[in-house]
């Protein structure tokens, strides 16, 4: 709000968020940005590839679980992840929509989706929108990831969604935990490291989904936390670590 109101009252302005962000697994105050951006006559961006499919009614995102996906004057989001095809879309007024269609060059300059991906990613679409059992077994995997970091003393950013970036905070430890997971365990997680995130705050970006049973998640913790051991990484006290559900 301090930067936005520092601009020229008549210049367009468009606030862009990330309703789940990808690094830390935490969710945006989308309502607080809205009223910014109504006080402040701004257009708004919401990336919400992160959460279609995933939250709200019908999969529809973290804006619709909220009650405000009207608020928004762009939605994005991708028929990856919760939708497991490829390709994105984004939603809004015909005017914008027309507008990218006629001047945005990565638009104009991109093959449409193949047919069989598209139809892949029709037929996700109407499952999640009628199905609530992926969403809940997604929300009880990443419930159960939570508690059993917690009570190794594994720290991690943010409880409030199915990202789990267990925080490693060294380049080289986080390489070699990656590593090891691997080639030990079999389990491949993603090292994440500057510039992704800040030098000092590396992670491991760990994501449960919803095909994974309860077994697959301990037997990760229990991995985890045999190659937190090997490496002789700092654990946190469990009254430190994230709060569990």
């Amino acid at each position: 709000e301090e930067l936005i109101a520092a601009a020229d009252p008549d210049a367009p302005k468009l606030i862009v968020a990330e309703s789940v962000y990808s690094m830390n697994g935490d969710i945006a105050p989308l309502a607080e940005l809205s009223d910014i951006a109504k006080r402040h006559g701004a257009m708004t961006y919401l990336d919400e590839v992160h959460a279609v499919g995933m939250y709200g009614p019908q999969g529809a995102g973290i804006a619709a679980r909220e009650g405000i996906a009207d608020d928004f004057t762009v939605i994005m989001g991708t028929l990856a992840k919760g939708f497991g095809t490829t390709g994105g879309y984004i939603a809004g007024p015909a005017e914008i929509i027309e507008a990218v269609r006629m001047f945005s060059r990565s638009f104009i300059f991109t093959t449409a989706l193949p047919p069989a991906l598209a139809a892949g990613a029709t037929a996700a679409v109407r499952h999640l929108r009628t199905s609530e059992a992926e969403r809940q077994q997604l929300w009880s995997n990443a419930q159960l990831m939570h508690r059993l970091l917690n009570e190794r003393g594994i720290p991690f950013i943010s409880d409030q969604t199915h990202i789990v970036s267990v925080l490693v905070r060294d380049e080289a430890v986080c390489k070699r935990m990656s590593t090891l997971l691997l080639d030990q365990h079999g389990i491949y997680v993603q090292a994440i490291n500057a510039p992704s995130v800040r030098v000092g705050e590396e992670i491991l970006r760990v994501a449960p989904g919803a095909v994974h049973t309860a077994d697959d998640v301990h037997g990760f913790v229990d991995a985890l936390d045999q190659v937190w051991k090997e490496t002789g990484h700092p654990r946190m006290p469990a009254t430190q670590a994230a709060p569990a559900h």
